[in-house]
């Protein structure tokens, strides 16, 4: 009975290392969309969202059968509990991916008015987060965890530096304003999906430790 539960449990992490990617390679194309002003690749982000929708679907019925058909022990429930926790914020990641695309689908018929620096590297400093939030899970590994953790501190330092830049270019011509907002939009975006990695993070802490996390020490 238990090795059928561990072979469950593997192909659980399998799921997560696979929604996971999804939604990695969501964002890198949101971003690729963004930069190379590419409709197409922006348009596959959005239609490609169902996919990472049916996957959370897959993975939390999984985890119900785990619970149902098992007989799990206190750290199995635990484990399990998170995963449950932790697919609901990598589905709005991929529905933040689509976001991005969808303001990017509207702003790329025109120039724009600046070289895109910092939001490239919020789009890596979060796709850093995602990868490292769900290699944590499967590891077990609490490095891991907090490295995710404190990495988001840089993606809120990469969102102030737009949002600054963004309203002074405003301030220096109005005509600007409606691409800026666009452009503090996605910003936004990618600093919300750099919080639900530190939430994915968090539940892992909680499956790691049995203790909710309460910031670093």
């Amino acid at each position: 009975m238990r090795n059928k539960f561990e072979e469950q449990l593997e192909l659980l992490n399998n799921d997560l290392i696979e929604m996971g990617n999804l939604i990695e390679s969501s964002i890198e194309a949101a971003v690729t969309a963004l930069i190379e002003r590419n409709v197409e690749l922006a348009k596959r982000v959005v239609d490609g969202d169902k996919e990472v929708n049916e996957k959370e679907k897959e993975i939390e019925s999984r985890c119900l059968k785990l619970l149902l058909r098992q007989q799990p022990v206190a750290k199995d429930l635990r484990l399990i509990s998170s995963a449950l926790k932790m697919i609901t914020d990598m589905e709005r990641i991929g529905d933040q991916a689509q976001d991005i695309s969808e303001i990017t689908i509207r702003i790329v018929q025109e120039k724009y008015f600046k070289e895109l620096v910092h939001i490239p590297k919020m789009a890596k400093e979060t796709i850093k987060m995602v990868k490292g939030s769900i290699d944590a899970f499967v590891k077990m590994d609490l490095d891991l965890v907090l490295e995710v953790i404190r990495n988001d501190d840089k993606v809120d330092e990469l969102f102030k530096i737009i949002k600054e830049e963004l309203i002074e270019k405003i301030r220096e011509d109005i005509q600007y304003s409606e691409q800026a907002i666009d452009l503090l939009m996605i910003a936004k975006y990618f600093e919300r999906i750099g919080d639900h990695s530190q939430n994915i993070a968090e539940w892992v802490y909680f499956a790691i430790t049995g203790e909710h996390y309460k910031g670093l020490k």
